[in-house]
């Protein structure tokens, strides 16, 4: 199911996100092939930094690839060296889409995660707690296996729905950490459409704007921040920069993702910041 067009992992994004329809658009030809063979895509790795790597996990990744959501212009992703780094660019206008990876790191190997962005303006209006305004300049986007059985009568019919378009079911919980323009870094924003996505707020307002921020987060102490519960398997990784909501123009870099092995990583700086 790796190659399907629009996968469960993107549908859910698009149906439960609250994106707003606008024209639909495509990535341009050959756009996925230059983001795999990127600097930026072969320098993050999902595999730990450890020399030892845990056995239990799958850790040759799928290539990064560029995901349209169903209905929407997509946003602009392509690599760039900017400031010294090996970076992806992203630009939106009025659009909605992200870049994935299909990865499978069993609960017991998640650890920490290290990523960076850089974001010259925020979404003016935007609010991730209001469907019609629900854009980010940034994202870092999680999805995770989990027991369905204990999805509400909504969240199960959202899940068939998933199946019957993309022939996946819908990922048992989807972690996104953003940038939000007023709540406080730690603040957990629960979806408006389905509790099963929700947003860990982890820079706010424009204090910090038009610098590069480096963060190391523990991946499994923010689920369970989140949804009050273990995580299960890591089965997908994504960035998304979106402005279709708002009807608005964004733009963002973004550092390379980086997953640590479980005891092999330094404890987080709070909220989860480097000084670098």
């Amino acid at each position: 199911m790796r190659n399907r067009r629009i996968s469960a992992f993107v549908l859910a994004v698009a149906l439960l996100g609250g994106c707003a329809g606008t024209p639909y658009s495509v990535p341009p030809s050959g756009a996925s092939s230059a983001i795999a063979d990127s600097p930026w895509a072969t320098i993050g790795s999902v595999t730990p930094d450890s020399p030892h790597a845990p056995r239990s996990s799958t850790l040759n990744a799928a290539p990064w690839q560029h995901y349209p959501l169903p209905g929407k212009r997509v946003t602009q992703f392509a690599p760039q060296r900017k400031d010294g780094r090996d970076t992806m660019a992203a630009t939106a206008n009025q659009s909605a889409s992200m870049l994935r990876q299909t990865v499978r790191i069993e609960p017991q190997d998640l650890a920490q995660v290290r990523f960076s962005w850089l974001v010259p303006a925020l979404i003016a209006n935007s609010d991730l707690a209001h469907r019609d305004r629900d854009d980010s300049p940034v994202r870092i986007v999680f999805a995770f296996e989990g027991d369905r059985a204990k999805f509400s009568a909504k969240n199960s019919m959202l899940s068939e729905l998933a199946r019957a378009v993309t022939g996946e079911e819908l990922p048992y919980a989807t972690l996104m950490y953003v940038w939000c323009n007023s709540r406080q870094p730690d603040d957990v924003i629960v979806s408006s459409r389905t509790d099963r996505i929700r947003k860990l707020v982890v820079e706010s307002g424009a204090g910090r704007l038009n610098q590069w921020l480096d963060y190391e987060r523990d991946i499994r102490a923010d689920f369970e921040r989140a949804f009050g519960e273990p995580p299960g398997a890591l089965v997908g990784v994504a960035i998304m920069t979106d402005s279709d909501n708002t009807r608005s123009k964004a733009q963002a870099w973004y550092g390379p993702l980086r997953l640590q092995a479980h005891n092999r990583v330094n404890p987080t700086t709070p909220h989860g910041r480097r000084d670098e």
